[in-house]
C-alpha cells in the first residue's frame, strides 16, 4: 500500500509532509505534490503532518478522489523529487478547503 496526495493539495502545496518522509518519495510540480507509489514505504508519517488533510492511505482515498491514485503514479515519474521542506505559496491558506481544484492543476 502507498499514500496518495489528493485534490486539496492543489495550490496549497504545503511541504510539512516532505520534512518527515524518510525515503524522499515526494515529487514537486508547479502547484501540487505527489507521492511515488514505488518509493513510499507506508510509514504513515506524512499523513498527520499535512495541514490541508490532503494525504490518505491508498485504501482510504475518498471515492471522489480515486483518480488521484493514478495521477500520483503518473506525475511522480515526470516531476523531480522534493526532499526538503519549502515555504508554502503566499495564498495557500486561501486555497485550503476550496473544492473542485483539479482544473487548476499545473503539469
Amino acid at each position: 500500500m502507498t499514500f496518495v496526495v489528493t485534490e486539496n493539495c492543489i495550490k496549497c502545496k504545503y511541504t510539512d509532509c516532505v520534512d518527515v518522509c524518510p525515503v524522499d518519495c515526494f515529487h514537486e510540480g508547479p502547484n501540487f505534490l505527489v507521492i511515488d507509489p514505488e518509493e513510499c514505504i507506508d510509514c504513515t508519517l506524512c499523513e498527520p503532518e499535512c495541514p490541508a488533510n490532503a494525504i490518505f492511505a491508498e485504501d482510504d482515498v475518498p471515492d471522489d478522489q480515486q483518480a488521484f491514485i493514478a495521477l500520483n503514479a503518473e506525475l511522480s515519474e515526470q516531476w523531480p523529487v522534493l526532499a526538503e521542506q519549502k515555504d508554502a505559496p503566499a495564498d495557500a491558506d486561501d486555497w485550503n478547503g476550496v473544492e473542485d481544484k483539479l482544473q487548476y492543476l499545473e503539469r
